[in-house]
């Protein structure tokens, strides 16, 4: 399976195991539709093995842990079960450590399916597959999503409790930094307390360091660098707008880029591109500003407005792209950027300058990308492409996706 493709499941129990070349601790929650946990009970790990439907059992250190679902024992109203993993060693990453998520029929074993998540580096917990219900039938699907703050950032998302010590309220987003000792008492059925989290310094992170969010105001990405478009736990806004520009390197004449934003699917499937020759896309969920022609003049050179609730479901992810199509490369460029605005205020989100270049004639700068809990999240991307136009971006994206 690849990021975002899923199956029908032929059997009503499975189990869904994940093996490392380290010892990992893999645990299942039991979602409803809003996302969230009904209850601290619907978190099956190590400490609390049985609940509705779904049970955990311990590899003992010389197989993986494993996660069970019986769909048929599943209660009404839980629509989803997630499936996460993290390395049992305290602080540890997948960094050169290659899980993967193996489902198989639980009645006679047989595999019906396996999924190893692709370019994993500082993340310290991942939700690696779900099995959710769509129209009646179930099904299961690869996900992949990394996290940095540790298996208790993984629980504080879907609404599980983590136990603290006494601090200061925090916002409702998950931590920064939490990582779940590797054993709790028996008796505890929420996740057992964790040190604070070191204070996180604007701006965001070095790079590679797991996703980030809106709490403390503007965000200025680098490179591989991921922001949660969330603020205080909610959805900060429901319409963006991706204001991309570029000068002409000093001395150099008038450089013609054309910004673009490439639309896929679950499955890396191109949907559609917006871009000067196509204003408008998604039955208008998507919109071009239009073409500049020279890169001169104050603000962004160009503009595309993407209204993220009107969106169908079926696009899952966005990237944006700038172009060079009189073949003039990006080393003749200078200060080439992105940021996102809130489409509502006009308010600058989030930042990110291209502070290299490379002889080629276009750039991946960012994508967008739908989670699986509705939330959208925001990459800085900087990848060189040779190519002039838009057409050709569409299979780079879509790998890069």
């Amino acid at each position: 399976m690849t990021p975002g493709s899923n199956i029908p499941l032929s059997a009503a129990r499975v189990t869904v195991d994940v093996a490392a070349p380290v010892r990992l601790d893999v645990s299942g929650l039991l979602l409803t539709a809003d996302g969230k946990v009904r209850s601290d009970d619907d978190f099956i790990f190590y400490n609390q093995p049985t609940g509705p439907g779904v049970t955990y059992r311990s590899g003992g250190g010389t197989a993986p842990d494993a996660i069970t679902v019986d769909t048929s024992a599943v209660p009404p109203g839980i629509e989803k079960i997630v499936v996460t993993a993290s390395p049992d060693a305290a602080g540890q990453t997948f960094q050169g450590i290659e899980p993967t998520a193996t489902i198989r029929n639980a009645d006679d074993n047989s595999v019906l399916a396996t999924f190893t998540p692709p370019q994993l580096g500082a993340e310290t917990a991942l939700v690696i597959v779900e099995i959710y219900l769509r129209n009646g039938a179930w099904k299961a699907r690869a996900v992949g999503q990394g996290y940095a703050n540790g298996l208790a950032g993984i629980a504080t998302d879907f609404g599980v409790t983590v136990e603290e010590p006494a601090a200061p309220a925090q916002p409702a987003a998950p931590p920064q930094a939490v990582t779940p000792p590797p054993a709790p008492p028996a008796a505890a059925p929420t996740m057992p307390a964790a040190p604070p989290a070191p204070p996180a310094a604007p701006p965001a992170p070095a790079p590679g360091t797991g996703k980030i969010n809106l709490d403390k105001g503007r965000v200025s990405l680098q490179k591989n660098q991921t922001v949660s478009l969330v603020k205080g736990g909610r959805p900060v806004l429901s319409q963006v707008k991706m204001g991309l520009g570029w000068e002409p390197a000093y001395r150099g004449k008038d450089i013609d880029l054309d910004a673009s934003v490439i639309a896929y699917g679950p499955q890396r499937n191109h949907i559609d591109s917006c871009y000067f020759g196509k204003l408008q896309i998604v039955n208008g969920a998507i919109r071009h500003s239009g073409d500049n022609l020279t890169g001169e003049g104050g603000g962004d050179d160009e503009v595309i407005t993407v209204d993220l609730g009107a969106l169908p479901p079926d696009v899952t992810g966005l990237v944006f792209t700038v172009n060079s199509f009189s073949g003039q490369k990006f080393t003749e460029v200078a200060k080439a950027y992105c940021r996102l605005l809130d489409g509502a205020t006009g308010e600058e989100l989030v930042r990110f300058d291209l502070t290299s270049a490379e002889p080629q004639t276009g750039v991946m700068m960012a994508k967008l990308i739908r989670q699986f809990s509705g939330e959208w999240e925001m990459t800085a991307m900087g990848d060189f492409v040779k190519s002039r136009t838009v057409r050709g971006m569409v299979k780079p994206a879509a790998q890069a996706l």
